[in-house]
């Protein structure tokens, strides 16, 4: 029933800035998280970060604390302001929802997914 849908990818140079966005459609439980993922080819899907639902508690990954915000809008769409950005923040970004802190293997919903490229 919960659909994820991912937008605001590009292609950007090194230190610049980026925001993308995470529409979400049907009921995600205030108990649930929506986190953002990535992926780059070769590497492990990571964790960037994450809002809670209900409490609006946010996680950001150490790799990112400082340079990436996670937010959630009036609209029910999370959000993902990312500057300074770096090379190795090249990946593929997809949101996820799931139940408590959300995780890689916990999610149950997954966006497809918006490509996020900066170049040096």
């Amino acid at each position: 029933q919960v659909q994820l849908a991912e937008s605001g990818g590009g292609l950007v140079p090194a230190g610049g800035s980026l925001k993308l966005s995470c529409a979400t459609s049907g009921r995600i439980f205030s108990s649930w998280a929506v986190g953002w993922f990535r992926q780059s080819p070769g590497k492990e899907r990571e964790l960037v970060a994450y809002v809670r639902w209900g409490s609006r508690t946010t996680y950001h990954a150490d790799s990112v604390k400082g340079r990436f915000t996670i937010s959630r809008d009036n609209n029910y769409t999370v959000h993902l302001t990312m500057n300074t950005l770096k090379p190795e923040d090249t990946a593929v970004y997809t949101c996820a929802a799931g139940p408590g802190p959300v995780t890689a293997t916990g999610a149950r919903y997954w966006g497809q997914g918006t490509q996020v490229t900066v170049s040096s």
